[in-house]
């Protein structure tokens, strides 16, 4: 896809963070916009920031574990916009926990959010796509879909499934007008982790805070979190640009590069590298926005 000039895109988790940032770069490529989030405020604002570009724009309210909603979604947006060309996946949450403690609810929320939203927009929208004449999904998985770490026994569950969903999609369309790709973000400066509910365990454990001190609370450990991490801009136009150079693996951050290369190497035993990839780029990366872009409400 050599452009988004007067396509249409339709993206989840589009309130905050790289769905935030995929829906105003696209914006400013000249693409109609469908943002969709679970969190009416937050859509508000990125609403607020899309005022700035001449692209159609519509918002919707939209919890992508929600099956039924997720299937009448489609119909609106043809109404609203006559067609769509690109469907980002991008809605994740995750919950810290071990999976001893982890009760049945929260693992099939968080399966609904990350997997089963990811299944149910793909299956809703791909007759639509394969209409156009060049089309893309492009679905979230987490550099978490090639390692694992302890307690996001969930968060992994869902993201190794979004890549071998994926990436066995991808064959299915190869020759097609429909590019599939799946994207593997390293530390990205999110909100993710301040929004993630904690199920403390029954053992007692050390907190380990890679870029916060071992005491910190939630909110301190995911404000560092996010403000350690690349900006969410500048994934987004990492994104983008795989999307363009039809990358069926889209990889953000060098970090997920580097991590992705230590589990190949050593697939065992990758855990007694990251702290070598972690802590050296948290300390050197360039963690400010792209430039020319709306200020955040």
């Amino acid at each position: 896809m050599k452009d988004f000039m007067s396509k249409v895109a339709v993206i989840t988790g589009a309130g905050s963070g790289m769905g935030r940032y995929l829906a105003v770069l696209l914006a400013k490529s000249g693409c109609d916009v469908v943002i969709c989030d679970v969190n009416e405020d937050t859509l508000a604002g990125t609403a607020a920031m899309l005022k700035n570009y001449n692209v159609a724009v519509s918002s919707h309210r939209l919890d992508v574990g929600d099956e039924a909603a997720i299937n009448a979604l489609p119909e609106k947006v043809i109404a609203q916009h006559g067609k769509v060309d690109l469907v980002f996946n991008n809605a994740g949450i995750t919950i810290d926990s071990d999976f001893a403690n982890m009760p049945e609810p929260d693992w099939d929320k968080v399966m609904d959010v990350n997997l089963h939203g990811v299944v149910n927009m793909t299956r809703a929208f791909l007759p639509y796509l394969k209409e156009r004449p060049e089309s893309a999904v492009v679905n979230t998985s987490s550099i978490f879909g090639m390692i694992a770490v302890p307690r996001q026994s969930v968060y992994h569950a869902t993201k190794f499934a979004v890549r071998g969903f994926t990436e066995s999609l991808a064959k299915e369309m190869k020759g097609t007008s429909v590019q599939v790709h799946c994207v593997h973000p390293g530390h990205i400066g999110t909100n993710i982790l301040s929004a993630a509910k904690v199920n403390p365990s029954e053992e007692k454990e050390e907190k380990k805070g890679m870029f916060a001190r071992p005491d910190a609370t939630q909110e301190e450990q995911g404000e560092a979190f996010r403000q350690n991490g690349m900006h969410a801009s500048k994934a987004a136009e990492v994104i983008l640009n795989g999307v363009r150079k039809r990358r069926s693996r889209i990889f953000v951050g060098l970090d997920a590069k580097l991590i992705d290369l230590a589990q190949r190497l050593t697939p065992m035993h990758y855990d007694k590298l990251l702290p070598f990839i972690f802590l050296p780029l948290a300390l050197f990366r360039n963690k400010k926005g792209l430039k020319d872009l709306p200020v955040e409400p």
